[in-house]
């Protein structure tokens, strides 16, 4: 869309060109009007305009002095020139001054239509010229910041290649330093671009020939001027509400120096997670830290040996212990990365026992084998907490459910072994050393009955063979599978098969003669 301001001192004349232009068949935008050159200085300003139809004589200031005035503060719009008969020189002298053109007073609309088609045409091709070239020259800055950033992570180039990216920033790659930038939470700033707003402030602080980004993902990495100080940096972020922890190396001197520059700030960036109050990991940071220890093994068995009981507190608190912030600050990174590894594979060693009796559960270990995935230490630890105490109750609850499995077997083996003798729950539980209230849940979860009804079920079936099988008396029958009473016998007898003692007797023993007669037949 083309914008158009209209320039003429005569109300009417700008009324009927502005009237005229909304009939065309073109896409154009806004359309203003001025009455001079003021005006239209003025407009030019304040609007984003890419056509001027303006007339040459009007107070105050002419269309030439207007021209002129637009070029010298390089306003970047095109002139179509409303002249008269008598202002012939004028309209060459606007020619002069860049005008696309003139026409005579009165404008035909016609005339007006082609000259501004014409025009447009050539903006229109001049924009899309422009946005080309933009175009090619932001993916040429992109190819070579690949290729910067191939090479500080250790691509291989030659001499050539160095000394013409060494030209063209002299400034720059005589003296600077990388800073890495991990993003963290931005205070107040829900859903703002924390890495590009970062080199948006590297920018204004260093300068364009002082900051190159050559990084933005995972991490921004920025090579910047050495001669300004970091502070300069983490104030102005610090001005803008942007929460970032920086690592920043010393200066160097010369592009051959940015791979080993980058190997640096990598050191830094991990060492970073080491410090979690520090905005800043500069190289004295971390020059004092040891380079050897031991992993502490016993520790790990200690803390493992609690697993699978009702020690969640001391397992947690044994983590925080291994992971104290005063014992990793001593050593390289290298230490925690080594000590995390170990819990690692411990964790998976005990996880391989119990995994053919987790079901769909499962732990997620594999949260756990690179602790930079996470924000910080403290968040690594809460997540290795977490998982630990987990497999501390798939433990728990497996030896409960095999100590449960055992216990149940000798329960039932003892109801079948003492069905006869007065038997009732608290004798069972007694004798398989359970709480009275826990065996009654725990027998009824698994069994499917409760123990009652269970113990009768026993009682009955053997009832049911002894009067099948033998000539006892029902009254004997009943003492005989447990039932003190006789009556009782009876009544639980007729609820669970339907019919009395005899009448069950009856019919198994004329089944059974109908079948010998049936056999006998056969034979």
């Amino acid at each position: 869309m083309i914008n158009v301001l209209i320039v003429d001192d005569q109300k009417q004349i700008r009324d009927g060109l502005q009237a005229m232009l909304g009939q065309f068949p073109l896409e154009l935008g806004d359309i203003h009007c001025a009455g001079n050159g003021i005006e239209a200085l003025h407009s030019l300003h304040q609007f984003n305009i890419q056509l001027v139809i303006t007339d040459i004589r009007m107070p105050d200031m002419d269309g030439l002095a207007l021209m002129a005035r637009a070029r010298e503060e390089r306003l970047k719009a095109e002139f179509l020139i409303i002249s008269g008969y008598g202002d012939f020189a004028y309209a060459q002298q606007a020619i002069g001054l860049g005008a696309k053109g003139y026409l005579l007073k009165p404008v035909k609309r016609e005339d007006l239509q082609a000259s501004i088609e014409h025009v447009s045409q050539e903006i229109r091709t001049r924009q899309e010229l422009s946005r080309n070239i933009k175009r090619i020259s932001r993916r040429a800055r992109e190819t070579d910041r690949k290729e910067l950033c191939m090479f500080m992570q250790g691509a291989a180039n030659d001499d050539e290649w160095i000394g013409q990216v060494e030209r063209q920033n002299p400034e720059l790659w005589a003296g600077y330093r990388l800073c890495l930038f991990r993003e963290e939470m931005r205070i107040n700033q829900p859903g703002a671009g924390g890495a590009h707003s970062i080199e948006s402030i590297a920018y204004r602080v260093f300068g364009r020939k002082g900051c190159i980004a050559l990084q933005h993902r995972p991490h921004l990495i920025l090579a910047v001027d050495a001669s300004v100080e970091p502070e300069a940096l983490l104030a102005a972020l610090q001005a803008e509400r942007i929460g970032a922890v920086a690592a920043i190396t010393g200066a160097k001197r010369g592009l051959k120096e940015l791979p080993d520059s980058y190997t640096q700030v990598m050191e830094l960036y991990r060492h970073s997670y080491l410090f979690p109050d520090k905005r800043c990991i500069l190289p004295a940071d971390i020059e004092g830290l040891e380079q050897q220890w031991q992993i502490p093994y016993e520790e790990l068995y200690g803390l493992f040996q609690l697993v699978g009981t009702k020690n969640g507190g001391k397992i947690a608190e044994g983590i925080s212990a291994v992971f104290h912030k005063n014992v990793l600050q001593r050593y390289h990174v290298r230490y925690t990365q080594q000590l995390s590894r170990a819990i690692v594979q411990m964790l998976e060693e005990y996880e391989r026992v119990i995994r053919p009796y987790m079901g769909e559960e499962a732990l997620d270990i594999e949260c756990l084998r690179n602790l930079y995935d996470y924000p910080g230490i403290r968040d690594y630890i809460q997540a290795l907490q977490q998982q630990l105490l987990r497999l501390n109750q798939f433990y728990y609850e497996f030896k409960c459910s095999y100590r449960n499995s055992q216990d149940l077997n000798e329960a039932i083996r003892f109801i079948h072994e003492n069905y006869h003798k007065p038997l009732d729950l608290a004798m069972v539980s007694n004798h398989v050393s359970l709480n009275y209230a826990y065996f009654s849940n725990l027998f009824k979860k698994n069994i499917g009955k409760g123990f009652a009804e269970y113990l009768r079920d026993v009682r009955l079936d053997k009832a049911r063979r002894l009067l099948a099988e033998t000539e006892h008396k029902i009254v004997e029958v009943a003492a005989m599978v447990g039932y003190e009473s006789y009556k009782s016998f009876i009544r639980a007898f007729r609820d669970a098969m339907g019919m009395q003692p005899t009448e069950y007797r009856q019919r198994i023993r004329q089944n059974g003669d109908r079948e010998g007669k049936y056999q006998d037949a056969v034979r």
